[in-house]
């Protein structure tokens, strides 16, 4: 992942190490309320969650390592539309049909929540093609992310 491109970057510790990725908890920390992403990025609204981040061959993080998780800001764009617009739209133009079909309310709205199961079955199913369009990657961090 190069620099070039805007990116969404969290404080990190490295936690676990695997044979072809690392496992980050990314800290909560207050200066997302100043971030530019902070909208896109469920992260900000989180305590701590853990991100496997593939190995490079450059890399030689320890566990326990403060370190930086980024990712393209762009990817986070689709990332925010896969997982909340993309399936609120489905979710209410399901509604609206199923009303104008002059099927009860209640139906139609419960029809328009179970139609999110396929929905994220589907993008479960594609995990391994989305992950590599989500793509994190790491650096080393300032001391300062974690006062």
């Amino acid at each position: 992942m190069t620099q070039n491109h805007p990116v969404i970057e969290h404080p990190a510790i490295v936690v676990k190490i695997n044979e072809s990725d690392y496992d980050v908890m990314i800290m909560a920390q207050s200066a997302c309320a100043s971030c530019h992403a902070k909208g896109a990025c469920s992260a900000a609204d989180m305590e701590q969650k853990i991100v496997k981040v593939p190995k490079l061959q450059k890399d030689t993080f320890q566990t326990g390592e403060k370190v930086t998780v980024f990712m393209k800001q762009q990817a986070g764009g689709w990332a925010v539309f896969f997982g909340y617009i993309l399936p609120f739209l489905i979710m209410v133009s399901t509604l609206i049909i199923l009303i104008s079909c002059k099927l009860s309310e209640g139906l139609a709205g419960l029809a328009a929540l179970f139609i999110l199961i396929p929905y994220y079955l589907v993008l479960y199913l594609n995990k391994k093609k989305l992950d590599s369009r989500f793509e994190f990657a790491l650096k080393e961090t300032q001391e300062d992310h974690f006062s």
